[in-house]
């Protein structure tokens, strides 16, 4: 499982006689907090676990004081780790740990940090800012369906439907009472908490309107223009841009971009939305699994947003990307590209061919591998299974 392999990796580069400072990114609610408290348990040194979460105006002064109680408890044959959650809460927090890091290698003291957050965007500003080569980050994913089903045995319909998040599962028997949690504690809290109280957003019910849309629309095509026609007071394209990016960062939902031949005209197409956990999709719809798998389109439009849930969480540390292609009507749902590789995949949840796009696709790109998932294909559920680094 997940936790366990990262784990591994956290206690073995704290324990090496140079170590940096180890930042676990990743949205709300994906097991960051409980990962380290299972840290906690396995090194032998003394520690300090603090958190900014319910700190009112947390700032550098606390943080230098959490330092502080750090070096006096110093173990100095076995060191001391000290574990920083919701960093981003802290005012100045980047500069502060610089400052305090540098003293602590000059004096040689022997302080293992570790810090947590769930504001991606702010936390990499403050890290390449500030701490450039202070740092290792360690990015922490929405669960994959491998991982669901082992620490909790749901099926693959169960997991498109329901979504990776661990504390969200223990509610899938009452389908209101799981809706009301992903809404409440999850989607509003990342919003409000994770976005809006740290980053300048000028028209907040704009930002709710983008992400219900986004959600709304997960797996389609649509440009920033066509969404300005569903919106009231939407400002312009750029200002739709900026919040999806926000979006992003919090581990939401994210825009993904067409492939073209010539790379400097990514930026220019109308983003494929996509939700990074399906939890988002069925939280707002007034459905329950048997009912929605009833619907053929409108269960096939879950599962492709499932699979492009899938490809987008493995592709930070798999090193790839993932675009669509499209000319004129024809598709392919997802292109993932990793240095020259590429692979065309189509998802198909109902009776499936290649399709015309698939061909025409290949045509423009003749070295790429092409993929069916679904019926005809690689199943959907085995899919799921899959680390998409091993396709290429």
């Amino acid at each position: 499982m997940f936790v366990r392999s990262i784990l591994d990796i956290i206690r073995k580069r704290i324990n090496e006689p140079i170590s940096l400072i180890q930042t676990l990114l990743g949205p709300r609610q994906v097991g960051k907090t409980t990962l380290v408290k299972q840290l906690i348990e396995t090194v032998d040194m003394p520690f300090l676990y603090i958190s900014a979460d319910n700190i009112a105006n947390a700032d550098s002064i606390w943080l230098i004081q959490q330092w502080e109680i750090a070096r006096m408890k110093e173990d100095t044959e076995k060191g001391f780790l000290l574990i920083i959650d919701e960093i981003q809460k802290v005012r100045n927090w980047s500069e502060t740990i610089k400052q305090l890091w540098d003293e602590d290698r000059f004096k040689n003291r022997n302080i293992k940090v570790v810090i947590l957050g769930s504001a991606g965007l702010l936390i990499q500003q403050g890290l390449t800012e500030s701490l450039t080569g202070r740092f290792e980050i360690i990015n922490i994913s929405h669960w994959s369906y491998a991982e669901v089903n082992a620490a909790f045995g749901l099926t693959a319909d169960e997991f498109i439907w329901f979504g990776g998040y661990p504390g969200a599962i223990n509610f899938i028997s009452e389908e209101n009472r799981f809706k009301d949690y992903v809404r409440n504690a999850l989607i509003e809290t990342t919003i409000s908490k994770d976005i809006l109280m740290l980053s300048r957003v000028d028209k907040p019910a704009l930002l709710k309107r983008v992400f219900e849309l986004g959600t709304f629309y997960s797996s389609q095509i649509i440009s920033y223009t066509k969404l300005l026609g569903q919106l009231q007071d939407a400002g312009n394209t750029t200002t739709l841009s900026h919040y999806l990016s926000l979006l992003d960062h919090a581990g939401v939902i994210c825009g993904i971009e067409k492939i073209y031949q010539e790379p400097i005209r990514v930026k220019s197409s109308s983003p494929k939305f996509q939700v990074k956990n399906t939890a988002y999709i069925s939280s707002m719809l007034d459905y329950s699994l048997p009912e929605i798998k009833s619907n053929p389109e409108s269960w096939g439009r879950i599962v492709e947003s499932a699979i492009g849930a899938h490809l987008i969480n493995f592709s930070i540390d798999g090193n790839y990307q993932v675009h669509y292609w499209k000319e004129r009507n024809l598709e392919v749902d997802f292109v993932l590209r990793k240095g020259t590789k590429i692979i065309g995949i189509e998802v198909k949840s109902g009776a499936a061919k290649p399709t015309s796009g698939m061909r025409e696709f290949k045509n423009k790109y003749k070295d790429a591998k092409v993929l069916l998932v679904g019926t005809s294909g690689i199943p959907y559920h085995d899919f799921l299974n899959i680390n998409p680094v091993s396709l290429f």
